[in-house]
């Protein structure tokens, strides 16, 4: 059974051979010397140090030895020292710069809703203008139109439509990335406005060629939660995976209960479908996935930026299961109304 190798100083130290040679308490002949002869004695149980190789030799006495080794351990204590206070400068620093940047990225983000912001209501008021104008001419109270005429009109309220929508999302975007996102919570009841979204989501996905099904468990409690909003998180949920899916293609609603406290909502597709690694970028504000200047999906990039920013005000987390080519599953829970959080 191998000893154990008792503890020394000169155990904390390293080559400290050389370090005598330099102090001129020893020649490199007598380095060499040791060096030999530690080599011989040593064996597998017990590894010999240099100062012992020294004293044995009789090139050293223990008075000179133990200075040596003492001056020694009080350099590595200074080095370290040193080496510390140069570390907690370095954090300091580095402390001192990400708090720098931060407070810049805190700045530009404020900065960058505030002209989201007032750039959506410069942008409001022409556009009622706008609509006012088309629904004068769609409803003829400006002269008759002929069926060329009413065309072109469909169009350009459908347009216009669509306008308003962007614009609603820019205001609430930039509303949200400013802290003023408010929620009224009411008891809602998730079976009416799952009603109400499959009949606005039904002409879409005929359009599309896309078939709408429904999953809702019947005589859900109701939930906590502002019901404006849900309902817009939804809606865009589902305008979501309808654009992404294929002709052919399936898009449900599915609501059930969740343990004894949750309601669980999901909107599934057969769609196009995300990979793993890019799930992330699903909700990062004026981001596509296609970044293309020939992108085949339109949309501004902030839908889903805002939907997770509407979730996580009513502390829900919303989950993304999604697998290239096959499609996505989006979820996420509401508590039910009256239970503790």
């Amino acid at each position: 059974m191998a000893r154990t190798q008792a503890l020394t100083p000169e155990t904390l130290l390293p080559r400290l051979g050389e370090y005598l040679v330099q102090r001129g308490h020893i020649t490199e002949a007598d380095l060499k010397k040791a060096l030999v002869y530690q080599q011989k004695k040593q064996s597998a149980s017990r590894r010999m140090h240099m100062g012992e190789t020294l004293l044995e030799l009789k090139l050293i006495d223990r008075r000179t030895l133990d200075q040596a080794i003492t001056e020694q351990i009080i350099q590595l204590r200074n080095a370290l020292e040193d080496s510390n206070r140069f570390l907690e400068r370095r954090v300091q620093e580095r402390t001192a710069e990400l708090q720098l940047a931060l407070r810049k990225l805190s700045e530009i983000n404020q900065l960058k809703a505030n002209f989201v912001a007032n750039i959506s209501h410069e942008l409001r008021t022409p556009l009622t203008h706008v609509k006012g104008y088309v629904e004068l001419f769609a409803t003829e109270s400006l002269g008759p139109l002929d069926a060329e005429q009413k065309k072109a009109i469909q169009v350009m309220q459908q347009a216009t439509t669509r306008l308003q929508s962007l614009i609603d999302n820019l205001i609430l975007f930039s509303q949200a990335s400013r802290g003023e996102l408010t929620l009224h919570l009411t008891q809602i009841n998730l079976n009416k406005i799952a009603i109400d979204i499959l009949n606005y989501s039904h002409q879409k996905a005929i359009d599309r060629n896309i078939t709408l099904s429904a999953d809702i468990k019947p005589n859900l409690p109701p939930v906590k939660a502002d019901e404006q909003k849900i309902t817009w998180a939804l809606i865009h949920l589902m305008d979501n995976a309808i654009k992404f899916t294929n002709p052919g293609g399936k898009v449900g609603l599915l609501i059930k209960r969740d343990a004894d406290t949750l309601v669980r909502v999901s909107v599934a597709d057969t769609g196009i479908g995300i990979p793993k690694k890019r799930l992330h970028e699903m909700f990062e504000p004026f981001h596509q996935l296609d970044g293309s200047s020939t992108r085949r999906y339109g949309g501004t990039g902030i839908g889903l930026a805002l939907v997770r920013q509407i979730l996580d005000a009513h502390g829900s987390i919303i989950d993304v299961q999604s697998e290239e080519g096959k499609g996505t599953v989006v979820s996420f829970t509401l508590l039910i109304a009256g239970k503790p959080a």
